[in-house]
């Protein structure tokens, strides 16, 4: 691996209908608090079970709002921008951002923990196992001395 994390940016138009606890999904983010480094930008930052959002299924945590009905969330404050989806009425349109992480280098199976690596049973079981089978050998050979 080269040890650069890539991404696939889609954007997504999600419409989503105003339940009894709002739209179902919390932001953070804003000019004055910054969720990603460099970027003002509205983010979800957790969806609520059973929630317009989780009923939909397309919105995710960490995805990038980048307009609600239309306006644009660039440069606002974050209480801003809370105040744009209270008053965004019951019919909420949303384009969103998605960054999917990309696999870099070789695909294959990669064990839980061990990017990258070969599980250290599969390593040490055959090596014990050579190594009681030359100190057999060795012993026998040295009876037969």
């Amino acid at each position: 691996m080269n040890g650069r994390v890539d991404y696939l940016v889609t954007e997504e138009e999600i419409n989503l209908t105003r339940g009894p606890s709002g739209l179902g999904f919390n932001i953070v983010g804003g000019t004055d608090q910054q969720y990603v480094s460099n970027d003002s930008g509205i983010y979800v930052s957790r969806i609520k079970e059973n929630g317009a959002a989780a009923l939909d299924g397309r919105l995710q945590e960490g995805d990038k709002i980048l307009s609600v009905n239309g306006q644009d969330l660039k440069n606002l404050l974050h209480q801003d921008a809370v105040d744009l989806f209270r008053n965004a009425g019951y019919a909420v349109s949303l384009r969103v951002q998605h960054r999917l992480q990309v696999q870099n280098g070789p695909i294959g199976h990669r064990g839980e923990g061990e990017p990258n690596s070969i599980p250290i049973a599969m390593v040490l079981l055959p090596v014990f196992a050579l190594t009681m089978v030359a100190a057999w050998a060795f012993m026998r050979y040295r009876q037969q001395l």
